[in-house]
């Protein structure tokens, strides 16, 4: 790790092979947490390559507890965190308003480290249970078109890391990674992203798959769609700007979309959205962004998903699928 640290810290890059083999030895216990946390600072003060974070993305999927849900055709919603926004937990309930209109969605999330409240943690507060279990998951992917892929049941090389990065409350290489490293290796992805540079880092890695995939990135920084501003979409068909008004809706403001500071307010704005008494912006952000899920696991336009988003809102079917998983985690 030692010269390591020294040819990053002389702002040389390292191979992809390099990248894949210190993620295998953190995982092995082979460093100790210094060492850990001086690499992972590192790639704070300067920027990721394309071969390094193919590295770590590599390992990690090499090293996770895979889990087949090859039958459901599955879609991720997740972003990678980090924008600093603050934002209510939009992607969480862009998944279920994804499910509830019919699109299976597995949905990869973790604990927030740099925002108040990530996805587990207001999923938790709501009594969903995190399970590692296949049948578990299956029984909740097809009776609830949602399963929940709490990242550290799937992901047992991080353990060595968590605590460091709890530790340090701030955005590491780690947060690119999330999106890219879903232990269900889903055929379709809506992944958010917080720039334009690891935007197209993504763009170069997804068109190595064979996935349906929006890549978003909000100009104003924001890594989802947030109708706060124009937003960059890469997907498999084409790179494209999106404004709110291609859906026939007004751009709003940053304060209409803020979270709360607690896990207590970020679950109360959760329920009251998906029971449909959400403000206009909240159901709007919400739905544009269900909407571009269900436009890339559909072939659709982002138009047509938008509406069958909607309906999906404010019908119940969103809240029903929501209800049905909870159901599922007291059995």
């Amino acid at each position: 790790m030692k010269k390591l640290l020294n040819r990053l810290i002389n702002h040389e890059n390292i191979s992809t092979e390099e990248a894949k083999q210190v993620l295998v030895n953190i995982s092995n216990g082979m460093y100790n947490q210094n060492q850990i946390a001086s690499f992972l600072t590192v790639f704070m003060m300067r920027s990721i390559t394309l071969e390094e974070l193919q590295g770590f993305r590599d390992a990690l999927l090499e090293l996770c507890i895979a889990i087949d849900l090859n039958d459901f055709n599955a879609i991720d919603l997740c972003g990678t965190g980090g924008d600093g926004k603050d934002t209510f937990n939009i992607s969480t309930l862009a998944s279920f308003v994804t499910a509830g209109a019919g699109v299976h969605v597995a949905k990869h999330g973790n604990y927030g480290v740099s925002s108040a409240c990530g996805s587990s943690n207001v999923m938790e507060y709501l009594g969903i249970k995190f399970s590692n279990d296949e049948d578990f998951l299956k029984r909740s992917i097809d009776q609830a078109g949602i399963c929940v892929l709490h990242a550290p049941l799937f992901h047992p090389a991080m353990k060595n890391v968590a605590p460091i990065r709890r530790e340090l409350g701030v955005k590491t290489f780690f947060n690119m990674l999330g999106p890219m490293v879903n232990p269900s290796f889903p055929k379709n992805q809506m992944v958010g992203v917080f720039d334009l540079e690891l935007q197209r880092l993504y763009g170069y890695l997804y068109q190595q798959t064979n996935k349906n995939y929006s890549i978003v990135h909000a100009l104003d920084g924001y890594d989802e769609i947030s109708l706060t501003g124009k937003a960059k979409v890469i997907s498999n068909q084409a790179e494209t700007m999106f404004s709110a008004n291609d859906l026939g809706i007004s751009e709003i403001k940053q304060e209409e979309i803020f979270g709360g500071s607690t896990v207590e307010d970020a679950a109360k704005i959760f329920m009251n959205v998906i029971k449909g008494n959400g403000t206009e912006a909240q159901n709007n952000v919400v739905c544009a962004n269900a909407g571009l899920a269900i436009a890339t696991s559909k072939q659709i336009s982002h138009r047509e998903g938008f509406e069958l988003a909607k309906a999906s809102l404010f019908s119940g079917k969103a809240k029903a699928s929501l209800d049905k998983l909870i159901e599922l985690s007291k059995n």
